[in-house]
């Protein structure tokens, strides 16, 4: 009996000790999660959202893209860059020069590489990221789409349309702030939001708009609005992970105008008019960056688009080089972009 009292005694003792010893160790504060500093995170930017931030007055930013836009019996191989100018702490100016070629597998591929649209713009950086405050960066995105690609009179050759003919004015809403997750990893997030606006087009013969030869007449280009939020997740301090998800509405395009190798059009020409009412399209990137150093990196992805309303599924694998000049700046100044 007195052996089965010490050994309950014991026992008892025992797992008060041990709760005692439990409940201290709760009462302990856990050991806090280094946070990454914004300095020790190199990005390139994701495959398709704009960047809110500005840069630096007197700094530039080059990033070039080639991709393969593969669609239903196309291949469209194309490249373009994105040349950015800080013209103020809180204004950049750019040009995005582009060019492609179609190849296509039921019809005449294009007859060589060819010019595509030519843009310029302007952003205004409106608020500034500061850690610890809820405020994003924001900025004011103004800008114009040249039409130098060809669009029309393509005879025989209706893959060497690489334009749309129309003056494109495009007014953008950039945003772009950083989140620290519970294991001290950096998710920096962007969210855009534009609204296109186009002309009216003049249109000779066989175009991007699906007229013939012989036709005479013009189009005018619905707007479209997009939508696209995209996350970026550090890895490590070279490597990151991408997302852009996108959202793009085009409004209806019309075309009108008439045959002119009707023989009976000369004095009563036979009318034309084409629709091709409004249309939706959902996308996703993945990609994965990796960055040499501050100012030097390189992003590979992939835009899939699947099938929607008026929308043909496609697949454009991307790859683009970033390269920052920021001579004698901190490297900080690399998280702007």
């Amino acid at each position: 009996m007195r052996r089965c009292v010490t050994v309950v005694a014991l026992m008892v003792a025992g797992a008060f000790g041990a709760a005692g010893a439990e409940a201290q160790q709760e009462a302990s504060p856990p050991s806090p999660v280094a946070r990454q500093s914004l300095d020790d995170a190199w990005w390139t930017g994701p495959l398709l959202a704009f960047s809110a931030a500005t840069l630096l007055r007197g700094h530039f930013l080059i990033e070039s893209y080639l991709y393969d836009a593969t669609a239903a019996h196309t291949n469209g191989f194309g490249g373009r860059t994105c040349v950015l100018y800080g013209l103020t702490d809180s204004l950049t100016v750019g040009l995005i020069p582009g060019a492609g070629y179609n190849n296509v597998s039921n019809c005449v591929s294009s007859s060589g590489v060819g010019l595509g649209d030519f843009s310029s713009l302007a952003q205004y950086r409106l608020t500034q990221f500061h850690a610890g405050r809820w405020i994003p960066t924001t900025s004011v995105q103004l800008q114009e789409t040249l039409p130098t690609g060809k669009y029309d009179q393509l005879g025989d050759r209706p893959s060497n349309g690489l334009g749309s003919g129309a003056f494109t004015t495009t007014l953008q809403l950039n945003s772009q702030t950083y989140f620290w997750l519970p294991n001290g990893r950096i998710l920096r997030m962007r969210f855009d939001v534009s609204q296109a606006f186009s002309n009216n087009v003049n249109l000779e013969g066989v175009s991007v708009y699906g007229t013939g030869a012989g036709f005479h007449g013009h189009a005018k280009p619905g707007g479209s609005f997009v939508a696209n939020p995209a996350w970026e997740y550090s890895v490590t301090r070279r490597w990151v992970l991408a997302l852009d998800v996108t959202y793009r509405h085009n409004w209806n395009s019309r075309v009108t105008g008439y045959n002119g190798l009707d023989p009976n059009s000369a004095q009563n020409p036979s009318s034309i008019q084409m629709e091709t009412g409004s249309s939706d399209g959902l996308g996703f990137a993945p990609a994965i960056e990796y960055s040499w150093n501050s100012h030097l990196g390189v992003i590979f992805g992939t835009r899939i688009i699947p099938a929607g309303h008026k929308t043909a599924a496609s697949t454009t694998p991307v790859v683009a080089i970033n390269f920052l000049h920021a001579a004698g700046l901190h490297s900080s100044i690399r998280t702007k972009r």
